[in-house]
């Protein structure tokens, strides 16, 4: 059996709070039995206080932002020290090697190694002008399964999730700072519009692919944004198996991946009958005959 768990929280731009948060959480992992925790989008730092035309920018302000780390310093060490044997996903603002050019990252570690980093590939909302973009999904082999990674608006694009099951992802962990609407927000976030759109795309993602599908996101408020919790774990079969609601906490589920994978993959066949030989507009850099489709 492998336990999977993913976390809901409040992380902000105090450092000191972000460790103390993340020590809580990996010590519940570890007296749980967890073998694999995803932490949300910039656990590390928090996220942008606004998204839209008045979120933060590098031009308007550098201090606004997230600070920006690197990989091998010592905030990413710090991780490590408190994941020990237990394998993590966190997501922070990644500063490249030309110290300059940011990414909204994540990183997948334990106490050894740092088995892998994602560059949020899909951006939202003017996101664009604080981040730049990541360009590759990659699958990574750890002590608890083989796991791919993405960030957030990316859950809304299925080719982000089909590749990394087409590379064999067991688990795909989705680490999120996912908000409530700006607008007409409901009086009760899980009846948010947002928040049902952020549910129903755990759902699908999962089934789609027919994988293990953690969703880790942060709650509470930062900034503008009201978070919506609802950390799950998601089934092949796009069956919850825990979820935190709004709430913080830590959605946990005993599975057995092999076991799970022979019983959904046997009636149902996602992956194997595809027909890649009608998808090649889906790959087309010139998407505009679609999108005139679209408005037709």
């Amino acid at each position: 059996m492998t336990t999977l768990a993913a976390a809901s929280a409040n992380f902000t731009r105090e450092l000191d709070q972000n460790y103390a948060v993340i020590a809580a959480l990996t010590d519940e992992a570890r007296d749980r039995g967890v073998d694999f925790l995803a932490l949300p989008e910039a656990a590390i730092g928090g996220y942008l206080s606004s998204l839209g035309n008045h979120g933060d920018t590098v031009r308007a302000t550098t201090r606004s932002l997230p600070p920006a780390i690197r990989i091998d310093g010592p905030e990413i060490a710090r991780v490590q020290q408190l994941a020990g044997d237990l394998v993590v996903a966190i997501g922070f603002c990644e500063l490249a090697d030309d110290g300059e050019t940011r990414y909204n990252a994540a990183a997948l570690l334990d106490g050894g190694h740092v088995y892998g980093v994602y560059r949020k590939v899909h951006q939202p909302l003017g996101e664009g002008m604080s981040y730049s973009a990541g360009s590759r999904y990659d699958v990574h082999d750890t002590p608890a399964g083989r796991i791919g990674l993405q960030i957030c608006y990316d859950k809304a694009f299925p080719e982000a999730a089909r590749i990394m099951a087409l590379g064999g992802a067991q688990i795909i962990a989705s680490l999120s700072a996912w908000p409530a609407a700006r607008t007409a927000t409901a009086e009760n976030l899980q009846d948010d519009r947002w928040t049902y759109r952020f549910n129903q795309f755990d759902i699908a993602r999962a089934l789609d692919n027919q994988v293990f599908w953690l969703a880790a996101n942060q709650s509470g408020t930062f900034g503008s944004l009201r978070y919506v919790g609802n950390a799950k774990v998601v089934d092949p079969g796009g069956n919850i198996l825990a979820t935190t609601l709004l709430g913080s906490g830590m959605a946990v589920a005993d599975v057995d991946i092999d076991e799970t994978f022979r019983t959904m993959r046997a009636g149902m066949f996602h992956l194997r009958d595809r027909r890649p030989d009608v998808y090649g507009p889906l790959v087309e850099t010139d998407a505009t005959p679609w999108a005139d489709l679209a408005h037709a």
